[in-house]
């Protein structure tokens, strides 16, 4: 019978990859208050916004203000996403504890949403790892290896490529990397393969797994990562999110439905899952032109549950 770990790691992602994916521009306001209850809620890791322009992502425009709220609660790992040094400059400079450089092992969805190679993109890792050197910032780097299941552009990802990928980053001199689904074409067998492979590259720097439910197999998809050792996972409140490059993609991993998984699995996740679903109906408030996900909201949480963390219900009376 498989040994699982005793306790895993779910970063929300909502407030980043989940919100540039929507037309609704959610206010500074909401958005610390989202960081407030999730926290409240016992969620540690939150991946707050992205250094990107304004004019091209107006949803992440605060991303420095909302940096500067999460930073005031205590052992929160606040991690923002940055595209290339100068976004990282900003992260160092607002004392972000992680950033996530997004690398695609697809050529074509690489250019197509960076406007760079994979290798340019490699690159740039390394000058953003000279520059924390450089000013002695502690800000932990990490890079998603991004499409690394297959491409609705490009189509077929060879492993040996998102190898390569995985390598490269490790020598330019990255702290931590994961694999993504970014189009939601990964199965569990494959999810299986891929990350024992890549445990073989990084071992302990192979950190974090990141799908998405387009054809609704995350759950699965996070199981079979679990199977290989992997004890972090993102997932985004209410499922929220997507690729612009995978239409009809239905967004990530929905936080309280893995939560749910993870906890009745007897693996301890420090998750208030009823207090997410408060939030998460706050949420649908705030949103209220946009789809959630997921399916312990709809249906509730079973009688019979018996949270690992026995934090049901905590959040509600934080």
């Amino acid at each position: 019978m498989k040994s699982f770990p005793s306790h895993a790691t779910i970063r929300e992602v909502g407030l980043r990859d989940g919100l540039q994916s929507i037309q609704t521009i959610l206010p500074t306001e909401r958005k610390c208050e989202w960081i407030r209850r999730a926290y409240a809620a016992g969620q540690r890791e939150m991946e707050v916004g992205s250094f990107v322009p304004a004019r091209l992502m107006p949803q992440l425009a605060d991303t420095a203000e909302v940096v500067a709220f999460a930073k005031t609660l205590p052992g929160l790992e606040v991690s923002v996403l940055v595209p290339n040094l100068k976004g990282a400059e900003r992260a160092f400079e607002v004392g972000a504890d992680a950033l996530l450089v997004p690398l695609s092992a697809s050529h074509a969805h690489s250019l197509a949403n960076l406007r760079r190679t994979p290798d340019e993109v490699i690159a740039e890792v390394a000058r953003i790892r000279a520059a924390r050197d450089a000013c002695g910032a502690h800000t932990r780097i990490e890079v998603g290896i991004s499409t690394a299941f297959g491409c609705t552009i490009q189509g077929d990802v060879p492993h040996s490529e998102v190898l390569r990928c995985v390598q490269a980053v490790l020598d330019a001199g990255v702290d931590q990397v994961g694999l993504a689904d970014t189009v939601g074409y990964a199965g569990p067998g494959d999810v299986r393969d891929l990350f024992e492979k890549a445990r073989r590259v990084a071992g302990e720097r192979l950190a974090c797994a990141h799908f998405h439910d387009t054809r609704g197999l995350a759950l699965a998809n996070a199981y079979a990562a679990l199977e290989t050792g992997i004890v972090r996972f993102d997932a985004s409140l209410g499922g929220i999110g997507g690729c612009p490059h995978a239409p009809g993609a239905s967004g990530n991993a929905s936080t309280e439905d893995l939560a749910f998984m993870l906890e009745e699995m007897g693996i301890d996740t420090g998750v208030d899952i009823a207090g997410l679903l408060a939030l998460r109906a706050e949420l649908a408030g705030w949103l209220p032109n946009e789809a959630l996900h997921g399916s312990v909201a709809r249906a509730g949480l079973p009688k019979t549950f018996v949270a690992r963390s026995g934090l049901v219900g905590m959040a509600e009376r934080a």
